[in-house]
């Protein structure tokens, strides 16, 4: 009986060494995968910073104004004048539908109580 008992245990033994082994080389995998995608992630935060860099330089309002008066007659735009502006009263917003109550609770106390 104690053979039995013995040749389990190193069996036993054995298959959890194998599992451990393996998920040494799994959680080492993980760590690796982890720290690759870190490396991306602050590869697209540097080429995200040029582009917002590229984009500040592109919009700078020196740059827009001599481009609308360069293609000014051939996009046909107007000068802008205040009485091209309307005031806050002259919009129409919609109004919004009142929703229909559908389960009416009565919160009264003048229901029937014992």
């Amino acid at each position: 009986m104690r053979t039995v008992l013995y040749i389990l245990t190193v069996i036993a033994l054995i298959a959890l060494a194998f599992w451990s082994y393996q998920e040494n080389y799994e959680t080492r995998k993980a760590l690796n995968d982890a720290e690759s995608a870190r490396g991306e992630i602050q590869l697209a935060h540097a080429r995200l910073g040029v582009l917002r860099a590229e984009w500040a330089f592109l919009n700078r309002p020196s740059r827009l104004f001599d481009l609308a008066e360069f293609n000014f007659d051939r996009l046909g735009l107007l000068p802008m004048a205040p009485e091209q502006f309307g005031n806050i009263e002259q919009i129409a917003y919609p109004s919004e539908p009142l929703l229909a109550i559908l389960n009416p609770v009565d919160v009264s106390n003048t229901g029937d109580q014992p």
